[in-house]
């Protein structure tokens, strides 16, 4: 008999875009954990968060370019290009994350529209800045006990990415602090919701 220092659990649920032109269309069916020493692998943003931030972000989507930093299985990617979104850029350093998001983007018919990109989330944001490339709207969800949350602020902050009247929503547990100032970003609200906040940020001085 042996015991491992690591352990994996592997959850099969369904996760379902709930409005707009792709309602009742499953994403990922599954979702893979791991407990331990690495952490948690993949924690997708719950309905209910999902739907609150659709709920904050209200008439903002339509027509928008909706970038999902930490996208995981795409499902709030795709409820926003679901709810009008004109483009949304999907960024997931998991490759088996990108062949599920690829798959799901040519069946909901959102390939036009879906731009899935592998790597690292502050490396896009870097080459974005130096193409002067700017996004309506950035979601950021990374896992709860990493540093991403403020390496990618920071970048943010010190690059003009978002355009005048844009906005950064990050999802985090509630216990974790984030600045009320981050360079060209000052946070403007917060939303709980359980475990769960989130926070938005605006251009300082909108």
């Amino acid at each position: 008999m042996c015991c491992s220092l690591i352990s994996l659990v592997v959850i099969y649920r369904q996760m379902r875009i709930s409005a707009g032109s792709a309602k009742g269309r499953r994403t990922a069916t599954k979702k893979l954990f791991a407990k331990g020493p690495g952490g948690e692998r993949l924690r997708p943003t719950s309905s209910k968060v999902r739907e609150a931030l659709f709920d904050i972000l209200r008439d903002r989507v339509d027509g928008a370019t909706f970038v999902d930093l930490y996208a995981g299985t795409g499902t709030v990617g795709f409820e926003s290009l679901s709810r009008g979104a004109a483009k949304a850029i999907f960024i997931e350093s998991d490759p088996s994350m990108i062949q599920t998001m690829k798959r799901n983007a040519h069946d909901f018919g959102f390939s036009e529209k879906a731009e899935i990109i592998w790597g690292r989330a502050d490396e896009f944001l870097t080459k974005a800045a130096s193409d002067h490339e700017k996004y309506d709207l950035f979601f950021i969800d990374p896992p709860y006990q990493s540093a991403e949350i403020e390496k990618v602020l920071l970048i943010l902050g010190r690059e003009e990415l978002l355009h005048e009247d844009g906005i950064v929503i990050v999802e985090h547990f509630f216990k974790k602090e984030l600045p009320e100032q981050e360079g060209f970003l000052k946070m403007h609200k917060n939303y709980r919701y359980g475990d769960t906040i989130l926070t938005l940020y605006k251009k300082a001085g909108i």
